[in-house]
């Protein structure tokens, strides 16, 4: 489920990229959209991999900052390191808004809004030196990583895996329904057989202890103490497995079924297509 929802936000993401009727027709605009905006030319690629390395450093800075005694000796460089970054992609985003025709179309995407709440913490901490709920709002700018896959040799492998796991999606929502059902009643039987003893107090706590059952956590803050308990507590292991195999099951069958259908010319029908190819070798159309 999680997984799910994290590539059908990527596959919204991927969609915003902004159409050719918003380019500026000529001009420094122009110039500055295709370095940008147009991850497939050159400079676009360079900007974009510069962009990344950059966001990708404010992250491990971030994470190195939470360190009590690092903060505490380098607070100087930190700040002056965070000063550098928030400018640099302060002055990215106001290039974004004024290169493009609609400002609204960027502004109000998923990834205008990600660069706004990028920027946005080091302007808070200065009227509002919270550090723990500004460091929260910055952790969000690793989601800029998303722009990668606007780059053009990861377009392919992206819609990939998210067309397969958009066409799995509605049987492992079956899945998962059944999967509550099960664990809810497993809760409730356990609740009964336990008869509130052994950490069992309540149906939603055995309905917690299902749950960690059933996916091999295993806490052991909780665990039964009557044979018919024990019993139960086998066979929700046992069935823990299905939580990996039934899933994976399903989306690797959808990989396949993506995969034959990637390679398949839409146009002409041939299917002996190369995994790396982008056009069809028989009548030249593009595969994706």
């Amino acid at each position: 489920m999680v997984y799910f929802c994290y590539f059908h936000l990527l596959f919204h993401v991927m969609r915003i990229k902004p159409e050719f009727d918003l380019i500026p027709e000529e001009g420094w605009r122009k110039k500055i959209y295709e370095i940008v905006y147009l991850s497939h030319t050159k400079a676009g690629k360079i900007f974009d991999i510069s962009l990344l390395i950059l966001i990708l450093f404010s992250t491990i800075l971030l994470m190195v900052e939470t360190i009590p005694i690092i903060r505490l000796q380098y607070y100087k460089e930190f700040y002056y390191a965070e000063f550098f970054i928030t400018l640099i992609f302060t002055i990215e985003y106001i290039l974004r808004i004024i290169c493009i025709k609609d400002r609204e179309e960027y502004i109000f995407s998923p990834l205008g809004i990600i660069d706004f709440l990028s920027i946005i913490p080091f302007y808070i901490s200065l009227f509002f030196p919270i550090w723990h709920f500004v460091a929260i709002i910055r952790m969000l700018r690793i989601l800029r990583i998303f722009r990668i896959f606007n780059l053009a040799d990861y377009m392919h492998d992206g819609r990939f895996i998210v067309s397969a796991l958009k066409h799995s999606s509605r049987k492992i929502y079956i899945f998962l329904l059944f999967m509550i059902i099960f664990i809810v009643i497993i809760g409730s039987l356990m609740y009964v057989v336990e008869g509130g003893k052994n950490g069992f107090s309540s149906i939603p706590q055995s309905v917690y202890w299902a749950v960690v059952t059933i996916t091999t956590v295993g806490y052991g803050d909780i665990s039964p103490g009557t044979p018919v308990g024990k019993i139960l507590s086998i066979i929700v292991m046992l069935c823990g497995y299905s939580i990996i195999a039934v899933p994976t099951g399903i989306v690797t069958s959808e990989f396949r079924k993506q995969k034959k259908n990637n390679f398949q010319c839409q146009r002409c029908g041939n299917q002996d297509n190369d995994e790396d190819a982008r056009y069809c070798k028989t009548c030249g159309e593009k595969i994706i």
